[in-house]
């Protein structure tokens, strides 16, 4: 079949990662940026989780930069400002350290290419809980960049999150194409298959990293990263 767009998922897809131990990592060097200002690290990190809580449950009115700001305002009674200035600071410079918290994929680059033949457009759909900033610094982990997407989904440019297909829905509005005219690659059996799938879009679950969903459990297309790699190739 010829996509008009091929959607990746970033974290356990393009970048590898066992997510848990991602995530205590990350906030580790996040606290270790923030909490002189004035919060506890425990204070902190509670309060990012409250934001990107709220933004999971966005309906799409406010973009979830101003969700998870205004929460985490609400949630610490602080004035948010100097929080998302170096919060911002961090995304473009010492979360590079947030790397050793991953894994290596010589495939990344490749598997880009080739959706770029295979498709009009390529997106990097990674959950836009992060600022562009912090979605370019995980992407250039496993050697791409900006510039190897048509469109990067950011909590600046985002209204939606992924399990709710409006994110989704929303991509493709902004691409002008239908949902049943992409593919999405991913790694969450809920956040990406079931989500997109709803919508109408195909899907290949990539198992390398895979989080499983008993409630939702994905019977589609899947394969190692390098199974899905080969896939691609015979799209092109």
């Amino acid at each position: 079949m010829q996509y008009k767009a091929i959607l990746f998922d970033m974290d356990g897809t393009l970048v590898p990662m066992d997510n848990d131990v991602f995530v205590k990592g990350y906030f580790k060097e996040l606290a270790k940026k923030l909490s002189p200002i004035g919060l506890a690290p425990d204070a902190l990190i509670a309060a990012v989780w409250a934001g990107t809580k709220a933004m999971v449950k966005n309906d799409g009115s406010k973009p979830n930069v101003t969700v998870f700001w205004e929460t985490f305002g609400q949630v610490t009674g602080k004035d948010v400002s100097e929080y998302r200035a170096q919060s911002d600071a961090f995304y473009a410079n010492e979360f590079m350290a947030a790397k050793v918290y991953t894994q290596e994929n010589p495939l990344a680059k490749e598997a880009v290419r080739l959706a770029h033949l295979a498709a009009e457009k390529v997106v990097c759909a990674s959950n836009p809980l992060f600022p562009l900033t912090g979605q370019h610094s995980r992407m250039g982990w496993v050697g791409l960049s900006g510039e190897d997407f048509d469109l990067v989904t950011s909590y600046e440019s985002d209204s939606f999150c992924k399990p709710n297909p409006q994110y989704f829905l929303s991509v493709c509005d902004r691409l002008g194409v239908k949902p049943e005219e992409c593919l999405l690659i991913g790694n969450d059996e809920q956040e990406d298959m079931q989500a997109a799938s709803s919508i109408g879009m195909d899907c290949y679950l990539v198992t390398d990293c895979v989080i499983r969903r008993q409630e939702c459990p994905w019977h589609g297309m899947s394969g190692t990263f390098a199974e899905m790699v080969a896939f691609l190739r015979t799209l092109g």
